[in-house]
Order: C-alpha cells, then sequence, then structure tokens
C-alpha cells in the first residue's frame, strides 16, 4: 500500500485504476473534471477514455460498454445529471453487466455552478445505490467497491463527492492499479435492454426485489455505522460526518450515513436508543426524512424546524451552532469572525485579451438596446459588461432567444454561446429557431475549446481527450445545415470587420449566426503565441477613459491618463477603440 497527498479528484481516479475501469466518458464541469484530466494522462492503460459531447451521450456510452461486461465510468457534475438523467431513470431497469459507476459531483454553495442541487435525489428516484464520502480517502475507498457493487447487483452506482472533497487535499492510501481488462461482448436480451411497456413491468419489479439486498450489503461493506454513547445522538452525512465528529462531545451518539439506501430498521434502532437527535446534511434533508419515518417520540433537530440552513456548505463552526441551539452543546466553539472593513470588490472578469470581450462590446454597439440571452462558460462574465440578460443552464441561450423573439418582443435579440456549449445543447436549439420562424442573431463565441472548465478538447478542436488528432467541426457548415442562410465567420481581434458584421447581421431578418473565432488566449500563449505588448503615449493621451471602460484588466488608469500593464496580451482593440490614436504597439529594443 502506498500513500500520497492528492487532490480528492486524482485519488478517485487512481481508485477507478485500481478497480480496473475498462470505459471512461464524461464531459467536463467543476468540480469533477479533473478525474479525466488524471485518467488522460494514463490512458494507455485504458482500452477507451473520451472527453464526450454531453452528459447524456457520456452516459449511454458508457452503459452500453457496461452491457457488454466492461467495467465503465462516467463523469459529470450535478447539473450534468439533469442532462443525464433520461437514460439514468432507465439503467437502473435494464441493469448492467460490468461495474457501471456514475461520479456525480455536486456543488453546494454552487462555487461555480447555476444552482445547488442534491445528486442524492438522483439516486434515490433511480433505485440506484448512492455513495455518499465524508473525506478524500472515503471517495477513494468508496469508489473501488462501487464497481464490486455495480457488478453484485447488476445496477449502476452512483459516488457522490461534492467540491469541498474533490478540490481538498490529504494524505490517502493507495493501491496497485488493476492489470488486465476486459473485452466488451454484448449479449443479446431484449426483455433486458428493450424497455418497451411489457418488459418495463417486469423489469420494475426487480428493481425493487433488490433494494433489501442492498441496504444490508451497504451496513456489512461499513458506509453506514453507529456509535451509542448517550441519550443524544447526531446522525450526519457526506463531509458533514467529518465535521460533526470534530465537535459534538464524548456522551453524545453518532451514526454515520455513507451511503444511499438507507436500512429502515438498522436506522430505527438507533433512533430508538436516544431521546433527541440532531440531523446533519448538506442541502436536501434527505436523512432527516428517513429519520422522521422511524422515529417515535424523539425530538428530531434538522432543517424542517430550521435548526439547519437547506442551502450552502456546511462547516464545524456552523454545526456548533447547531449543536448549541439543540443544547448539545454550551460555550462557543468557535468566536465569529468579522471580515476586514473596505476591502476592494474584485468580481471574477474575463481574461486580458479574451476574444468574448471584443464580440460583447461590439454587440453593446451595434444592438444597443438589444435583450443579450446567453450560456454556461467563460463569456456568461459578460454579465459584468452589461451584455449577459439571461443565463440558466447548457444550451438554453439559443431556445431562451427564440422564445423571446416569438412572442411579441421587438427590440432585438442576440445570444451568445461558445462552442463546446453549442455542440452540448445548443445544435437542437438552433434548428428549432429556424423551424420555427425565429428572428434572432446567434453568436458563437468559438475559442476552440472547453475553456471555463480546464480546457477540455471537443469536436471543434482537432483532437480527443487523449491527444490523438480528429477532423475538426465545420462550424459553418452545421450551421448551413440547420437551415441557417445567413452564417459569417468573424475575427473579433478585427473590430472594424466585426462592427461592420454585426450591423449587416443587424439589417437582416431571421435567424443569423455570426462565428467570432479567436483561440482562447490561455492556450494560445501556452501553445508559443507571442504578440508584441501595447503601451499608452502619455502625451497623447487624453484622459478620456474609454479604454478603460472597455474592462481589460490589462488597462489602468492613473493620474488622469491611462497605462497598459504587463497582462497585456497584445491582441490590438484597445487601440481600435482609442479615438486619440494614443495606444500603440510596444518598439522593441
Amino acid at each position: 500500500m502506498d500513500t500520497k497527498y492528492l487532490l480528492g479528484n486524482l485519488a478517485i481516479a487512481h481508485a477507478c485504476r485500481e478497480a480496473g475501469v475498462d470505459f471512461v466518458s464524461g464531459y467536463p464541469g467543476t468540480p469533477s473534471s479533473e478525474v479525466i484530466e488524471s485518467l488522460r494522462t494514463v490512458s494507455d492503460e485504458i482500452p477507451h477514455l473520451e472527453w464526450s459531447v454531453n452528459e447524456k451521450v457520456a452516459f449511454e456510452n458508457a452503459l452500453a460498454a457496461a452491457w457488454c461486461g466492461c467495467r465503465a465510468l462516467v463523469t459529470m457534475k450535478h447539473v450534468g445529471v439533469n442532462v443525464a438523467a433520461d437514460p439514468l431513470m432507465t439503467s437502473s431497469y435494464t441493469g448492467v453487466t460490468g461495474g457501471f459507476v456514475l461520479l456525480a459531483a455536486d456543488d453546494p454553495f454552487a462555487h461555480s455552478s447555476q444552482n445547488e442541487q442534491d445528486s442524492r435525489i438522483y439516486a434515490g428516484f433511480a433505485k440506484i445505490p448512492c455513495i455518499d464520502p465524508q473525506g478524500i480517502q472515503e471517495a477513494h475507498d468508496g469508489m473501488v467497491k462501487a464497481f464490486d457493487l455495480s457488478e453484485e447487483f447488476g445496477l449502476p452506482v452512483m459516488v457522490r463527492p461534492t467540491t469541498r472533497i474533490c478540490h481538498s487535499k490529504g494524505d490517502i492510501n493507495l493501491g496497485e492499479p488493476a492489470t488486465g481488462h476486459r473485452s466488451g461482448n454484448f449479449t443479446k436480451n431484449p426483455r433486458q435492454y428493450v424497455v418497451i411497456p411489457a418488459h418495463t413491468r417486469i423489469l420494475h419489479k426487480q428493481l425493487n426485489e433488490k433494494q433489501p439486498g442492498i441496504k444490508k450489503r451497504l451496513i456489512e461493506e461499513g458506509f453506514n455505522t453507529q456509535v451509542i454513547r448517550g441519550k443524544k445522538a447526531v446522525i450526519a452525512g457526506g463531509i458533514s460526518a467529518a465535521y460533526a465528529r470534530e465537535v459534538i462531545p464524548d456522551d453524545v451518539s453518532i451514526a454515520t450515513i455513507g451511503a444511499y439506501p438507507i436500512d429502515e430498521e438498522w436506522l430505527k434502532a438507533f433512533v430508538s436508543q436516544h431521546t433527541e437527535i440532531l440531523v446533519i446534511e448538506e442541502l436536501m434533508p434527505v436523512i432527516e426524512s428517513a429519520v422522521l419515518e422511524v422515529a417515535c417520540g424523539q425530538t428530531i433537530y434538522g432543517k424542517k424546524n430550521g435548526y439547519l440552513p437547506y442551502e450552502g456548505e456546511f462547516s464545524p463552526s456552523l454545526i456548533a451552532g447547531a449543536l448549541k441551539k439543540a443544547s448539545f452543546i454550551t460555550g462557543e466553539l468557535y468566536p465569529a469572525v468579522t471580515p476586514a472593513e473596505n476591502l476592494p470588490i474584485r468580481p471574477p472578469i474575463l481574461c486580458a485579451g479574451c476574444m468574448h470581450r471584443s464580440t460583447f462590446y461590439a454587440m453593446k454597439k451595434v444592438f444597443k438596446d438589444g435583450i443579450f440571452p446567453s450560456d454556461i462558460g467563460c463569456y456568461t462574465l459578460g454579465l459584468q459588461l452589461g451584455a449577459v440578460d439571461t443565463t440558466i443552464c447548457m444550451g438554453a441561450s439559443i431556445t431562451v432567444a427564440s422564445g423571446i423573439s416569438l412572442c411579441g418582443e421587438e427590440r432585438d435579440v442576440v445570444c451568445t454561446i461558445g462552442d463546446s456549449t453549442f455542440l452540448h445543447t445548443g445544435v437542437n436549439g438552433l434548428i428549432n429557431a429556424v423551424y420555427n420562424g425565429a428572428d434572432m442573431v446567434v453568436v458563437i463565441l468559438d475559442n476552440r475549446i472547453t475553456a471555463m472548465t480546464g480546457h477540455q478538447p471537443n469536436p471543434n478542436t482537432g483532437k480527443t481527450a487523449c491527444g490523438v488528432s480528429s477532423p475538426p467541426l465545420s462550424l459553418e457548415s452545421l450551421c448551413r445545415s440547420c437551415g441557417v442562410s445567413f452564417v459569417e465567420t468573424v475575427d473579433p481581434y478585427d473590430l472594424t470587420l466585426l462592427l461592420e458584421t454585426m450591423k449587416k447581421a443587424k439589417a437582416e431578418k431571421g435567424v443569423r449566426v455570426i462565428i467570432a473565432r479567436q483561440p482562447c488566449i490561455i492556450v494560445a500563449k501556452r501553445e508559443g503565441l507571442k504578440r508584441r505588448p501595447f503601451m499608452v503615449e502619455t502625451n497623447t493621451c487624453t484622459g478620456c477613459q474609454l479604454c478603460v471602460k472597455y474592462g481589460c484588466p490589462a488597462i489602468e488608469f492613473h493620474d488622469e491618463k491611462a497605462s497598459i500593464n504587463d497582462l497585456c496580451s497584445g491582441c490590438a482593440v484597445c487601440a481600435d477603440i482609442c479615438p486619440a490614436g494614443a495606444i500603440r504597439r510596444e518598439v522593441k529594443r
């Protein structure tokens, strides 16, 4: 056994190697992305590894591999489970032959997400086991066991780490990677894999019959444990269980829920030995609801009576506050923290030289009072530039724009979507918009990469997750095949042409597509692109601040004059904006 200091996601990835995973697919999304990124570095050990175009596609690919007897992993963040929910709900009916694990990484506090969603609900809905680790070691160990559980019960198994586990580090005991891999072999069985109503009714009954055995096995495997110490008790799940153990007194019992479904008899036996119970879990009251079902006269504290919040990440301090409120402890374990006053506000902004900024600038110039639906990606930061009016989920910019344009709104509707997001779920929306006669402009922000989640490739990049060359998709041809007649591609660093193209699109009717294409500046720099930076001639600068209002972090304003710092990437857009002609490239010395 080897011990290494690892990021949570890297420990999870290593566990997949120990389990002998044969097939890996997923769609990048924080906090899950590093799992496949780590496995990608040892892709020679894994027969197949891919970044898929979306989570539904990734799930169905991995499910098919598991039907063929391979051990398969599919990864995504919690909102990706929404996209994969259709096959997920039926996969528990069909079952699997090889071990099939869904890594669904939740994001309490919405560090980088549009909602705080609890994937345990999906696991319960689908009636599949869900492992909810309380720390990195448990996430590693649970991932190894998940493949075995999947094969034992013939079901997909969800592993649900949260951001705090995925992105924390710790000393982790590791096993040896497995050697040898399975080759897929599909056995035809229409009664299992063809879910027509006649088959579904039987499969559903079989799924229900598996539940008692799953509950018992989770206890036998040590996922759900209990320690009796007194008449008061804490029942906690996930990382909250680790926090709870830090703060509960020695005379308070504790039950730890590390996996679902929970065995009711086991839970009832614990609850019945106590008079007061505090239930601690992030997000939804899944454990609390189970406790209330088996309680007989005990006082239950939790979310439903206001002792703990439904939202946000928990912490030892927050849990200590709930313990004190329920009179489990006295005194203050953690002093209140007061932030320093007058700290500057530092909102997230687009990188210096990001192509999205000039595209948003041109949109605002040409479509002054337009409506700007947008999407999920770096470009959501166009909110800071007044160029994002709506964002709800992947691909929704085009469909929201279509709905607005078709409901009688007379203002221009101009939506923005990234290349990866367009391929994820934007294409169907574009087809629908053309088919139903929408009047709108679609701006595809083509930076050739899936940037926000860590620069993963996509079908538009020209290479696969493993670095193998792949034919790059033609966004122009794809848009035209969807029925769009106005398709223009422009370099967003060419501000003059960009503005002209926007004006041309404004004058037309119907669905118009502008593809703003320039590689992500971070990727371009990594690949060796060098442009001479710009400077401000202070004698010429009039102090009008138009360049500062452009919002590039490379542009500063001191002593009534603009200046350019060393963040400059040399995109040249600020030079086009400056009415005084005071910005020019630095002279080589």
